[in-house]
């Protein structure tokens, strides 16, 4: 029986990809949905609504609910490397709007825009062979 190896090559960009995802999703995005029910259930106020509403998204109150799902989903999908590209795509989106909303403010986001960097990677990349994308597409073949 031939010992399984698994190379150096697609551990890092895993790892990165494991650990901004989680980041996101539990340290940003798990928060923000917890206001999101607060905020629709309970009726309680939610201040990232007026942050969205200060960028110009019309509807702010969906936009916000979207960014938070996009934060927590997102990253856990992200983390394990589902449907990489497209949640990549949405994360990205996200990030953007939140560099572009510190940078018009005058700061800089370091962390929105590192989250930016993975997302593009994973983009561009895709999940890599330490992904559910690749443990699906090989399902797939047989």
């Amino acid at each position: 029986m031939a010992a399984s190896k698994v190379s150096a090559d697609p551990v890092g960009p895993a790892l990165v990809r494991l650990s901004a995802g989680l980041l996101l999703a539990l340290l940003h995005g798990w928060p923000k949905v917890l206001g999101a029910y607060g905020y629709l259930v309970h009726g309680q106020e939610w201040r990232f609504v007026k942050t969205v509403a200060d960028i110009g998204f019309p509807a702010p109150a969906f936009f916000a609910v979207l960014s938070s799902l996009t934060e927590f989903l997102g990253g856990l999908l992200l983390a394990v490397g589902l449907w990489t590209r497209y949640v990549a795509f949405f994360v990205l989106f996200n990030m953007a709007v939140a560099v572009y909303r510190n940078a018009s403010r005058g700061s800089f986001d370091e962390l929105a825009f590192l989250y930016a960097v993975v997302a593009l990677a994973s983009l561009i990349q895709g999940g890599g062979t330490l992904s559910l994308d690749a443990r699906l597409r090989k399902t797939a073949r047989g």
